[in-house]
């Protein structure tokens, strides 16, 4: 009898479990709805990342135009310039350091002693040029280094920052104007040449001269134009830009022209003589002369309410 039961137990727990309904399998998951404006584009794909390359460029390209009209992009200067009454002769590059050290003397207020100083240091230090090298860190104009806390590589290659640096240390020298020239340089730049700044004093004291000079002709420049590159307007701009950032006088933009504060006077028209190439300038005019590329100075019908400075198209 328990044989018979246990089978037939069994039959019926076979039977039982042949009637349940066959276990389910579960669900597959969906995946995700996409996010609405997404496209369905996946995380980390190129894709997702474009928008924010787009504006990455954009950023770029308004620090480029800033940085454009805040300093002109450099060219290789080619011309020369002259000092009337002198056998002085300089390179369009030397002649536009000059009057920016000038420049920035005239806008301390300082003596024309100052800027005699501040050009023979320059022409010791670098002839004039704003040099990428220099021994050891020394850099720019007056080889100032970085380490010694002159400032930034950058700044020390700006020649507007580096004037003013070493004008900040000639100022600080105990009795500065009378001291002999090379003395009060040497005190400034600490060089392991001390007399070596007595020997540019003739030179500095006429580019002085012509650069302050309250009547025209005193430099005249020469170079070779060429054609232009990029927008007139933008041109414009950069130029109004150099002479306010030097000289400190309010500008005017026209259509390829920058009228200029006539109280920048002759020093100002000098100035931008010097620079000329460098700015791309075809005329500078001002009360009754004007300097042209191929022509020098002549008379002209200028009047004396702006310094006009046209630009090469």
């Amino acid at each position: 009898m328990s044989g018979t039961r246990s089978a037939t137990a069994r039959r019926g727990s076979r039977t039982a479990a042949a009637r349940r309904s066959p276990a389910r399998r579960p669900a597959p998951r969906r995946r995700p709805a996409a996010k609405r404006g997404s496209r369905g584009a996946p995380a980390g794909s190129w894709r997702s990342w474009l928008p924010l390359g787009l504006v990455g460029l954009v950023v770029l390209g308004v620090v480029a135009l800033v940085r454009s009209l805040e300093d002109p992009d450099p060219v290789q200067l080619t011309g020369s310039c002259t000092v009337a009454g002198t056998d002085l002769t300089l390179t369009s590059e030397q002649a536009s350091s000059a009057a920016t050290i000038a420049a920035v003397g005239r806008a301390r207020g300082l003596p024309e002693r100052a800027i005699v100083i501040a050009l023979a240091t320059a022409q010791q230090e670098s002839t004039l040029r704003n040099l990428d090298y220099g021994d050891r860190d020394s850099l720019g104009l007056f080889q100032q280094r970085p380490s010694q806390g002159w400032g930034t590589p950058e700044q020390v290659t700006d020649p507007v920052y580096a004037a003013g640096k070493f004008y900040d240390g000639l100022v600080r020298v105990r009795n500065w104007e009378s001291l002999r020239l090379t003395d009060a340089a040497q005190r400034v730049q600490r060089s392991g040449y001390p007399e070596a700044y007595q020997q540019h004093a003739t030179m500095a004291e006429q580019l002085t001269a012509a650069l302050t000079a309250a009547e025209p002709g005193r430099l005249t420049c020469t170079y070779e134009p060429r054609a232009p590159g990029g927008r007139l307007s933008q041109r414009t701009t950069a130029v109004a830009a150099a002479v306010e950032r030097e000289l400190g006088a309010a500008t005017t933009e026209r259509f390829g022209a920058v009228e200029v504060d006539p109280a920048a006077g002759w020093p100002g028209v000098t100035w931008a003589v010097a620079h000329a190439e460098r700015l791309g300038l075809r005329s500078v005019s001002f009360a009754g002369s004007e300097w042209t590329t191929g022509g020098g100075w002549t008379p002209s019908d200028a009047g004396a309410d702006a310094v006009r400075l046209e630009l090469s198209r």
